[in-house]
């Protein structure tokens, strides 16, 4: 009888890892590494567009925009065009209209492109929000009171009432715990941006039945601040958060009907920078996009003389 065949036998087991989805964030961090190289190639294509006497005209604008006296605020530069030591013969550069000429266009194509990119993180933001109410724990069992509306001016997050769970028990601005819970957890995803946000409480047309000079109005409003005291609570940047208004019943999510529980709301609207230049851009004094894409581009070119 044959022996019987003693040789180990070796099983290997290969594990294979399972990669689920991550969500959006990556594409902001995407996004804001595509700004940057954007950025770079922007700089050395300007760089290499103009001539040393229109950089320099520009560079001088910038630096001194009074110092020709009587100029109004533009800026002259005497450039010498050889075979004399004095200034006759010499040609006087203004450096307004130069920079009207050759920089208005790059300025136009600068900013398109960041609004571009913005919109994609908006896009990006968006996606990081639906899958966090599809996949957190925490939001999954409040996702048919989260509505997500997007346009080309903001992302709105609306935090509705169901008539078995409202956000606050009636006429109270104190949000109920859940509620909390729910805003702590949107301000995870909404802080992969750093854009704005506007805060709004709304009410049905129920009248408060309190104190005859309290009205939906104030309720309104109150709502809205509890909403933002939780999201600085949270860990929102207080500098983000840019309007808090109370809507009371003027703005019903229902116009059929007035007194549906849906219409007692929170908004939050993360505002891109086009909406957020037009609403405080005059009151908090900040410069235009276009005026801010020039002192990007004067910043740059003076580094780099």
């Amino acid at each position: 009888m044959a022996e019987a065949d003693t040789r180990p036998i070796i099983i290997k087991r290969i594990k294979i890892h399972a990669h689920g989805h991550h969500g959006g964030s990556w594409k902001v961090a995407y996004a804001d590494f595509v700004t940057a190289m954007m950025a770079f190639f922007m700089l050395l294509w300007l760089l290499g567009s103009i001539t040393e006497q229109e950089r320099s005209a520009i560079q001088d604008y910038f630096q001194n925009p009074s110092i020709v006296p009587g100029a109004g605020g533009t800026s002259s530069q005497i450039l010498d065009m050889g075979g004399s030591d004095s200034q006759v013969g010499a040609v006087v550069i203004n450096a307004q209209p130069e920079e009207s000429s050759n920089s208005e266009s790059d300025v136009s194509d600068v900013e398109a492109i960041l609004e571009q990119i913005e919109q994609e993180q908006l896009d990006a933001l968006l996606e990081s929000l639906e899958y966090a109410v599809a996949e957190n724990q925490s939001l999954k069992a409040y996702k048919d009171q989260m509505i997500f509306d997007f346009t080309e001016e903001w992302l709105r997050i609306q935090l509705i009432d169901k008539d078995n769970r409202p956000m606050f028990d009636s006429g109270s601005d104190e949000l109920k715990p859940y509620s909390r819970s729910i805003i702590r957890e949107l301000v995870k995803v909404i802080e992969q941006v750093p854009n704005r946000v506007s805060i709004s409480g709304h009410t049905d047309q129920h009248p408060y039945g309190g104190d005859a000079g309290y009205t939906n109005w104030e309720l309104s409003a109150d709502r809205a601040n509890a909403a933002r005291r939780t999201l600085l609570d949270s860990g929102m940047d207080q500098r983000r958060v840019g309007r808090v208004v109370g809507l009371a019943s003027s703005v019903p999510f229902d116009p059929q009907d007035p007194y549906h529980s849906s219409n007692r709301r929170i908004s939050i609207v993360v505002l891109n920078r086009a909406t957020e230049d037009s609403l405080f851009g005059v009151l908090m004094q900040r410069p235009t996009p276009r005026e801010s894409s020039m002192q990007v581009l004067s910043g740059l070119k003076d580094s780099s003389a």
